[in-house]
């Protein structure tokens, strides 16, 4: 998690947006000398993710909301990317009776769906099992929680497509319609790279077998996006690229269809549902 420089303040943001000017349910009838132990508890089957984020959310409320001289403790018994069956105890947490209170709700909608895209992307990935393809989540993801998602993905046995607009070349169908073609796209997009001195991958979509082809010859890209093609003109399409580039396949691709595109041989398939259409793993907490 050291790799989310914005942590905190995605912490403080939900916090802010979930106590407003105080938690006064708790406020109202739980003395502040109060303490108690709980303990978060796996509703169902499953992978754990967001656990660090979890604990942070507890010692954020206590340090900084409460400002408790007395540490709370947190002690978690999985690890990200663990799997986890109906009744785990997942963490025990010991502390001020209002922090655990307050922070709950916090905690829980974070680590519920990282852990929900992250089981998600476990049962797609195992449907893969004895082929090449790698699954590929997508920038449908849910704003400012981007880095979050990205990474339950990675707990799930998933591979992370590009974080951004700004760390690889994606020439998407608007680009290249925009730009008045597909060669008039690669080339323009080589002149920026060149003047900028960045070193970006380019990927390109095609629509269909003519647009590929028109790829093939003119060149100049590292994968090709295959978006919406049905599994025999996928099948076509990979055959025709020969291993020459990296091959991806998009658009509507489900659990029901994961399988037959990936015998198609290509490297790689984008499910956008991965983080912007999942559920959320049934997470609970009760008091020691």
């Amino acid at each position: 998690m050291n790799d989310i420089p914005n942590l905190d303040d995605l912490i403080r943001m939900a916090l802010l947006e979930d106590v407003g000017d105080g938690d006064h349910s708790t406020l109202a009838c739980i003395p502040p000398t109060a303490r108690a132990s709980a303990k978060m508890v796996a509703k169902q089957d499953g992978i754990i993710c967001g656990m660090e984020v979890g604990e942070r959310v507890f010692q954020f409320v206590n340090d900084e909301f409460y400002h408790c001289q007395v540490p709370i403790k947190v002690t978690s018994l999985k690890k990200d990317g663990e799997a986890v069956i109906k009744g785990d105890i997942l963490m025990v947490i010991e502390g001020a009776s209002g922090v655990i209170l307050t922070a709950e709700r916090t905690a829980l909608n974070f680590m519920q769906r990282m852990s929900g895209i992250a089981t998600e992307t476990h049962k797609m990935v195992q449907m893969l099992d004895g082929l090449h393809t790698r699954l590929l989540d997508t920038r449908k993801t849910t704003p400012n929680m981007r880095l979050l998602e990205k990474y339950a993905v990675k707990c799930g046995g998933g591979t992370n497509h590009r974080i951004g607009l700004y760390d690889m070349i994606m020439l998407k169908d608007n680009h290249i319609d925009f730009a008045g073609g597909i060669e008039a796209a690669i080339d323009r997009t080589h002149a920026y790279l060149k003047e900028k001195g960045k070193k970006l991958k380019i990927e390109i979509e095609v629509r269909d077998l003519d647009e590929l082809q028109r790829v093939l010859e003119h060149g100049g890209v590292d994968r090709i996006m295959l978006d919406n093609f049905d599994v025999e003109t996928l099948r076509e399409a990979v055959r025709r690229i020969d291993g020459r580039y990296e091959t991806e396949a998009s658009g509507g691709i489900t659990e029901a269809t994961l399988r037959p595109y990936a015998e198609t041989g290509v490297d790689f398939i984008s499910v956008g549902a991965l983080t912007h259409h999942i559920k959320s793993l049934d997470i609970s907490l009760i008091k020691n």
